[in-house]
Protein backbone atom coordinates (compact mmCIF):
# COMPACT_ATOMS: atom_id res chain seq x y z
CA UNK A 1 0.00 0.00 0.00
CA UNK A 2 1.48 3.04 -1.19
CA UNK A 3 1.99 5.72 2.07
CA UNK A 4 -0.25 8.72 2.49
CA UNK A 5 1.51 11.66 1.61
CA UNK A 6 1.96 14.25 4.65
CA UNK A 7 0.63 16.83 3.02
CA UNK A 8 -1.67 18.06 0.12
CA UNK A 9 0.16 21.15 -0.90
CA UNK A 10 -1.38 23.86 -2.98
CA UNK A 11 -0.58 27.20 -4.30
CA UNK A 12 -2.39 30.53 -2.38
CA UNK A 13 -4.84 31.55 -4.88
CA UNK A 14 -7.48 33.95 -4.39
CA UNK A 15 -10.06 30.86 -4.21
CA UNK A 16 -7.39 29.57 -1.04
CA UNK A 17 -7.03 32.95 0.02
CA UNK A 18 -10.07 32.21 3.66
CA UNK A 19 -7.82 29.09 4.36
CA UNK A 20 -4.79 31.28 4.56
CA UNK A 21 -6.60 33.83 7.27
CA UNK A 22 -7.68 30.52 9.11
CA UNK A 23 -4.57 28.94 9.30
CA UNK A 24 -2.44 32.34 10.60
CA UNK A 25 -5.76 32.82 12.65
CA UNK A 26 -4.98 30.31 15.18
CA UNK A 27 -3.10 29.33 17.83
CA UNK A 28 0.79 30.22 17.55
CA UNK A 29 0.52 32.42 15.08
CA UNK A 30 0.71 36.11 15.65
CA UNK A 31 4.04 36.26 14.17
CA UNK A 32 2.10 35.54 10.81
CA UNK A 33 -0.71 37.60 11.87
CA UNK A 34 1.89 40.70 11.97
CA UNK A 35 3.48 40.34 9.20
CA UNK A 36 1.31 38.73 6.70
CA UNK A 37 4.82 37.32 5.07
CA UNK A 38 5.20 40.86 3.58
CA UNK A 39 8.34 41.97 5.51
CA UNK A 40 10.76 41.30 2.86
CA UNK A 41 8.76 42.28 -0.07
CA UNK A 42 9.53 45.94 0.80
CA UNK A 43 12.46 47.56 0.94
CA UNK A 44 12.93 50.41 3.45
CA UNK A 45 10.80 51.83 6.17
CA UNK A 46 7.33 51.12 6.03
CA UNK A 47 5.06 54.22 5.98
CA UNK A 48 2.26 54.65 9.24
CA UNK A 49 -1.06 52.97 7.65
CA UNK A 50 -3.53 56.01 7.40
CA UNK A 51 -6.67 56.30 9.66
CA UNK A 52 -7.51 53.55 11.81
CA UNK A 53 -5.62 51.11 10.27
CA UNK A 54 -3.00 48.37 12.26
CA UNK A 55 0.63 48.01 10.15
CA UNK A 56 -0.60 44.26 10.50
CA UNK A 57 -3.98 45.09 8.69
CA UNK A 58 -2.20 46.85 6.47
CA UNK A 59 0.14 43.92 5.36
CA UNK A 60 -2.45 41.72 5.30
CA UNK A 61 -4.57 43.76 2.77
CA UNK A 62 -1.08 43.92 0.88
CA UNK A 63 -0.75 40.18 0.91
CA UNK A 64 -4.60 40.01 -0.57
CA UNK A 65 -3.78 42.63 -3.21
CA UNK A 66 -0.84 40.10 -4.82
CA UNK A 67 -3.15 37.50 -4.71
CA UNK A 68 -6.37 38.95 -5.94
CA UNK A 69 -3.80 40.03 -9.01
CA UNK A 70 -2.58 36.19 -9.70
CA UNK A 71 0.40 36.44 -8.05
CA UNK A 72 1.60 33.12 -5.36
CA UNK A 73 3.01 34.56 -2.84
CA UNK A 74 3.38 30.48 -1.29
CA UNK A 75 2.02 27.41 -0.99
CA UNK A 76 -0.43 26.30 1.70
CA UNK A 77 -0.54 22.53 3.12
CA UNK A 78 -3.42 20.79 3.58
CA UNK A 79 -4.47 17.68 5.90
CA UNK A 80 -7.63 16.20 6.04
CA UNK A 81 -8.73 19.23 3.89
CA UNK A 82 -7.85 22.02 6.82
CA UNK A 83 -4.77 24.12 5.74
CA UNK A 84 -2.00 23.33 8.69
CA UNK A 85 1.09 24.68 7.45
CA UNK A 86 2.65 27.21 5.08
CA UNK A 87 5.63 27.97 3.25
CA UNK A 88 6.47 31.63 1.43
CA UNK A 89 8.76 31.69 -1.65
CA UNK A 90 8.79 33.20 -5.11
CA UNK A 91 11.52 34.59 -7.82
CA UNK A 92 13.90 36.34 -5.39
CA UNK A 93 13.65 39.97 -6.95
CA UNK A 94 10.18 40.03 -5.71
CA UNK A 95 11.51 40.20 -1.89
CA UNK A 96 13.18 43.76 -1.80
CA UNK A 97 14.77 43.38 0.82
CA UNK A 98 16.76 40.98 0.93
CA UNK A 99 19.16 42.74 -2.16
CA UNK A 100 19.97 45.28 0.83
CA UNK A 101 20.71 42.28 3.69
CA UNK A 102 24.08 41.93 4.34
CA UNK A 103 23.52 38.69 5.09
CA UNK A 104 21.34 37.47 2.50
CA UNK A 105 22.40 39.77 -0.51
CA UNK A 106 22.95 37.99 -3.86
CA UNK A 107 25.88 35.98 -4.15
CA UNK A 108 25.96 36.32 -8.00
CA UNK A 109 23.61 37.40 -10.76
CA UNK A 110 21.92 33.85 -11.34
CA UNK A 111 17.98 33.97 -11.27
CA UNK A 112 17.07 32.39 -8.17
CA UNK A 113 13.90 31.42 -6.20
CA UNK A 114 13.91 32.29 -2.54
CA UNK A 115 12.39 30.85 0.26
CA UNK A 116 11.67 33.45 3.34
CA UNK A 117 9.41 31.57 5.38
CA UNK A 118 7.90 28.56 6.95
CA UNK A 119 4.68 28.21 9.28
CA UNK A 120 3.08 25.40 10.93
CA UNK A 121 -0.35 24.86 13.20
CA UNK A 122 0.79 24.87 16.74
CA UNK A 123 -0.91 21.65 17.24
CA UNK A 124 0.68 20.13 14.21
CA UNK A 125 4.49 20.78 14.56
CA UNK A 126 6.94 18.58 15.71
CA UNK A 127 5.82 16.77 12.74
CA UNK A 128 8.31 16.93 9.58
CA UNK A 129 5.67 19.15 7.99
CA UNK A 130 8.58 22.29 7.27
CA UNK A 131 10.62 19.16 5.22
CA UNK A 132 6.97 18.48 3.24
CA UNK A 133 6.67 21.83 2.48
CA UNK A 134 9.87 22.45 1.26
CA UNK A 135 10.37 19.13 -0.61
CA UNK A 136 6.80 21.16 -2.35
CA UNK A 137 8.01 24.17 -2.84
CA UNK A 138 10.94 22.59 -4.90
CA UNK A 139 8.24 21.14 -7.04
CA UNK A 140 6.38 24.24 -7.26
CA UNK A 141 9.40 26.59 -8.39
CA UNK A 142 10.79 24.00 -10.83
CA UNK A 143 7.41 24.02 -12.32
CA UNK A 144 7.89 27.67 -12.92
CA UNK A 145 10.76 27.50 -14.81
CA UNK A 146 13.00 28.19 -11.79
CA UNK A 147 16.60 26.47 -12.04
CA UNK A 148 18.05 27.19 -8.39
CA UNK A 149 16.01 27.58 -5.43
CA UNK A 150 17.66 29.57 -2.26
CA UNK A 151 17.27 29.68 1.50
CA UNK A 152 18.61 31.43 4.45
CA UNK A 153 18.45 29.03 7.60
CA UNK A 154 20.18 29.84 10.94
CA UNK A 155 23.19 27.65 11.97
CA UNK A 156 23.67 26.94 15.66
CA UNK A 157 22.74 24.07 18.47
CA UNK A 158 20.07 25.46 20.28
CA UNK A 159 17.21 27.86 20.03
CA UNK A 160 17.80 30.61 21.70
CA UNK A 161 16.23 33.56 21.51
CA UNK A 162 17.01 33.81 17.45
CA UNK A 163 13.45 35.30 15.89
CA UNK A 164 15.07 34.18 12.37
CA UNK A 165 13.42 30.70 12.86
CA UNK A 166 11.01 31.76 9.94
CA UNK A 167 14.09 30.88 7.79
CA UNK A 168 14.17 27.06 9.29
CA UNK A 169 17.50 25.33 10.39
CA UNK A 170 20.39 24.46 8.31
CA UNK A 171 19.78 21.28 8.88
CA UNK A 172 16.12 21.01 7.20
CA UNK A 173 17.58 22.13 3.92
CA UNK A 174 20.95 19.74 4.68
CA UNK A 175 18.81 16.96 4.45
CA UNK A 176 16.97 18.51 1.49
CA UNK A 177 19.82 18.38 -0.45
CA UNK A 178 20.88 22.12 -0.39
CA UNK A 179 24.74 23.17 -0.25
CA UNK A 180 25.57 26.13 1.39
CA UNK A 181 27.34 28.88 -1.13
CA UNK A 182 27.57 31.71 1.71
CA UNK A 183 28.00 32.76 5.30
CA UNK A 184 27.84 35.95 5.95
CA UNK A 185 27.04 35.91 10.24
CA UNK A 186 28.30 32.90 12.27
CA UNK A 187 24.87 31.77 12.65
CA UNK A 188 23.25 32.74 9.67
CA UNK A 189 23.89 30.79 5.95
CA UNK A 190 22.76 31.20 2.08
CA UNK A 191 21.90 27.70 0.80
CA UNK A 192 20.84 26.28 -2.72
CA UNK A 193 19.48 23.42 -4.24
CA UNK A 194 19.96 23.14 -8.37
CA UNK A 195 16.48 21.76 -9.81
CA UNK A 196 16.38 19.58 -12.69
CA UNK A 197 13.53 20.63 -15.28
CA UNK A 198 10.79 18.90 -15.14
CA UNK A 199 10.47 16.89 -18.65
CA UNK A 200 7.21 17.22 -20.33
Amino acid sequence: MAKKPLLDIQPLTRDRWQDLETLFSGPGGSQVRGCWCMYYRRSGNTPKPEGSMTYAERNQCDLKALVDKGVVPGLIGYRDGEPVAWVSLGPREDYHKLLRSPVMKPVDAKPVWSVVCFFTAKAARGEGLSAAMLEGAAAYARAQGATLLEAYPVDKPGRGDDDNLWFGVKALYDRAGFVEVARRKPTRVVMRKALTPTRG
